[in-house]
């Protein structure tokens, strides 16, 4: 039923709202009651009521910015679902927390159920991928408030995760890193959720308004290049911490770079670092950096750079934890050294290496 006044169709609110709540039920059985799955389904309730029994638990939130006009500009919808997970649940793994389950708002200007559909199966297998429960959301239409590219359903996604931290396992916060403790980085394979306003500008001082449909390779063009789904690392933590792994400090790489990332998880211990064997930046980012004159403290603070996650471990457990990665998919390399200076020094591999230096708050 339309409201004539307000412009609202209810009854396609509640199907949209179905067709989340559909794809969300399919991942219930991830984490079955006596799993991990502190979800007590409660008829009639308004919210997710959760015993969780004693366990130490986190919660974390985040959204996936303006990386929503690619898909607005390319009309591929199904992998951002990757990109919410990966912001939220990969917050939550910095710190040894394992995401059980996952609430998102969804604020459009008007429903479109095909556009909910496909963002909403993103989102069903980025948690099947990460062994998440999907257990609440809400769709709001809020018509001109919200606004986008195009003529189609614009909209603003976030989303809320709860972790528990394993049970006997301590909690990742970096106050047992020591001089001399190996670094490793995880290798991206995109810009993942951050930097897109910078990105765009790029794009759009190098080919225009309508930069989304230029070739960037003879297989894709640049608005499809720029959308690669981001990797979630949560699941790959969460095996280190179950084979032994005696991680002492994770930054997950996200606005502002290595160097802001990092500095949080160094600030307890107060000692610094030297990175001087990253991965080197994806074919994408060095095309991007070349095409804005990019400078390397500012591509190194805007983007990762090809590197979405830093681990600290003992250096005995560095051969292992590569071993493992490399068996669950992800590339992962010795990438520096914990030390006591107190400053985060990087050796980029970008348009223009240098040696660049972050400080410590």
């Amino acid at each position: 039923m339309k409201n004539n006044k307000s412009g609202l169709d209810i009854d396609l609110g509640n199907r949209c709202s179905q067709i989340a709540y559909n794809w969300a039920q399919k991942t219930f059985s991830n984490r079955p009651p006596g799993g991990g799955n502190p979800l007590l389904l409660v008829e009639g309730a308004f919210s997710n009521i959760m015993d969780f029994k004693g366990v130490k638990i986190g919660m974390s939130s985040d959204g996936i910015g303006t990386k929503i006009e690619l898909a607005e500009r390319s009309g591929i919808y199904d992998t951002l679902g990757f990109d919410l997970v990966a912001m939220v649940a990969d917050d939550l793994a910095a710190n040894g927390l394992e995401t059980v389950n996952f609430s998102n708002i969804l604020d459009v200007d008007h429903l479109d159920a095909d556009i909910v559909d496909r963002l909403m199966k993103g989102l069903h297998d980025a948690a099947n991928f990460a062994r998440i429960v999907i257990t609440g959301g809400e769709i709001a239409e809020l018509g001109e408030r919200i606004g986008g590219y195009g003529a189609n359903m614009h909209f603003n996604w976030g989303a809320t995760g709860v972790g528990i931290l394993p049970e006997g396992q301590p909690m990742i916060d970096g106050s047992r890193i020591a001089e001399g403790d190996t670094l490793l980085a995880l290798k991206s394979r995109g810009f993942r959720s951050n930097g897109f306003s910078l990105l765009r500008r790029i794009m759009q001082d190098a080919f225009g308004e309508e930069w989304h449909k230029t070739a960037y390779s003879e297989e894709m063009t640049w608005g499809e290049a720029l959308l690669a789904p981001s990797l979630i690392y949560s699941p790959l933590i969460a095996a280190l911490q179950k084979k032994g792994i005696n991680l002492k400090g994770i930054a997950h790489i996200t606005g502002g770079g290595i160097g802001d990332n990092f500095a949080r998880v160094l600030k307890v211990s107060r000692l610094g670092a030297l990175l001087d064997n990253l991965f080197e930046p994806l074919p994408v980012m060095r095309k991007v950096q070349k095409l804005g004159q990019a400078p390397e403290e500012q591509a190194y603070r805007f983007w990762n750079m090809g590197n979405g996650m830093l681990l600290v471990a003992a250096p005995e457990d560095a051969e292992k934890i590569m071993q493992i990665c490399a068996a669950d998919n992800y590339q992962a390399q010795v990438c520096g050294i914990i030390r006591k200076r107190a400053n985060i020094e990087i050796h980029t591999k970008g348009m223009f290496p240098r040696k660049i230096k972050f400080p410590i708050y």
